[in-house]
């Protein structure tokens, strides 16, 4: 992985899910609507000052979103972030930097 590039597109792990979860409240939120479905199924991870996260989640009925999740750094202990998505993603639909 080159420093500053995302990784290259890899399934989703127990560790993404764990990532995908703690930032859901912000999405619905965000979007006004709970999502009774909400399944990681792969990520691209940047390394910055701290850590981004792009992750397809699978929202059912044939819906995506692909979120961008911000780690700090550990001594900074601060909790993740959404820092932005998007909406009206369909599974073929590649995970890009946004």
């Amino acid at each position: 992985m080159m420093c500053g590039a995302p990784s290259a597109t890899q399934p989703a792990t127990a560790e993404t899910q764990d990532i995908a979860d703690q930032v859901k409240s912000q999405l619905e939120e965000k979007e006004n609507q709970k999502f009774p479905v909400f399944k990681a199924v792969s990520y691209k991870s940047q390394v910055v000052a701290g850590t981004n996260y792009f992750i397809k989640v699978d929202v059912g009925g044939e819906n995506f979103v692909h979120l961008r999740v911000f780690r700090s750094l550990p001594h900074e202990n601060k909790p993740l972030t959404l820092s932005a998505y998007q909406t009206n993603k369909a599974k073929h639909d590649e995970l890009t930097y946004f």
